[in-house]
């Protein structure tokens, strides 16, 4: 066969080197080759983390991050080893919280390690790459996927008995991601506060939950009344005016001591919504102003006071998680879908 000087075919003639692929090819090459790694690390780390619980909330402003974070030192004061997995790429708030804020992240051998915070815990947020916290994260969807494929990949957490996984609000791509990614999710924690706008779109987050086929593990109800305390004579009795025109009478005790709970954003929709969708309702959480201290300063309320009543909620519902997830009563892993 005879080809033209300017032919774009060309013939290899006995002897010639075989053309090697070309830069393009070679970047796909590269590219196909850390995704296998990746996916074989991914595999590795489902057999090194016991339980992974994906916490979410179907609004903003119900103090998801908070509640996350709280459980993460909840965990860990019992000893356990804890990994707190900030997934929300466009406002990371978790290292502030942590006392980790300025932190970059450490890379050695291709491999990311998570800094490490109160009590213990693991923690890596995008944060860690921020060179500056008032830089805006704009990245459209492939980019911020790619990036939590990374974050669940390239992370070297070690043994874990917990990994916390925190979301942004609402049910966009990065749950989706992590579920379709990260293997044997034990369930999903659902967020919410007594407002009837906070409990619709919990439902939401249910209903998203159910069509991943992930195990609701159940629902928290945050900022569910204020306790009001303070001193007076044995015996006394203290009128405080609550909410919606209520009154609340309380009695000082022997030694004085006296405290009210105010339902401030009224109480029990948690509860009812959990108990209308069939899912299990894990406790109730106070509203607590030394949260938002505590998150101003990077020393959550369970650190600073392990001993207060906000520990102490705390723990009851890092209990209701624990019985769930160890008894096997989750079902332990999901659909791919």
């Amino acid at each position: 066969m005879s080809l033209m000087a300017d032919s774009p075919v060309k013939v290899n003639n006995p002897g010639d080197e075989p053309a090697g692929p070309s830069p393009e090819e070679q970047k796909k090459m590269e590219a196909a080759y850390n995704q296998m790694k990746r996916k074989m690390a991914i595999s590795e780390m489902g057999k090194s983390i016991k339980h992974k619980i994906m916490v979410l909330s179907g609004k903003g402003g119900v103090g998801k991050s908070t509640v996350a974070t709280g459980l993460a030192l909840s965990l860990a004061q019992q000893g356990l080893k804890v990994g707190l997995l900030d997934i929300d790429i466009t406002g990371p708030n978790v290292p502030k919280m942590m006392g980790l804020s300025g932190r970059r992240l450490n890379v050695e051998s291709g491999r990311i390690h998570p800094a490490q915070g109160h009590l213990g815990v693991k923690v890596i947020s995008m944060a860690f790459l921020l060179e500056d916290e008032d830089t805006p994260v704009v990245w459209r969807g492939p980019i911020k996927l790619g990036a939590i494929q990374q974050f669940i990949g390239d992370v070297d957490w070690g043994e874990l008995d917990y990994l916390i996984i925190d979301f942004p609000p609402g049910t966009s791509d990065e749950p989706l991601t992590v579920a379709q990614n990260l293997p044997d999710i034990d369930g999903m924690v659902i967020v919410t506060t007594p407002q009837d706008v906070a409990l619709l779109d919990s439902r939401k987050s249910i209903t998203f939950a159910n069509s991943l086929k992930v195990d609701v593990i159940g629902v928290i109800e945050n900022m569910s009344g204020y306790t009001v305390r303070g001193k007076a004579p044995s015996g006394t009795e203290i009128e405080l005016a609550a909410p919606g025109g209520k009154t609340i009478r309380v009695t000082a005790d022997e030694e004085g001591h006296w405290f009210g709970t105010l339902d401030i954003f009224k109480s029990g929709g948690g509860e009812k919504t959990a108990e209308e969708f069939g899912v299990p309702f894990l406790g109730k959480l106070p509203f607590d102003p030394g949260f938002v201290r505590g998150g101003d300063d990077g020393v959550h309320r369970i650190v600073s006071e392990p001993e207060g009543a906000s520990s102490q909620a705390f723990a009851n519902v890092v209990a209701e998680i624990q019985t769930r997830v160890e008894s096997g009563s989750t079902d332990g892993g999901l659909e791919i879908i």
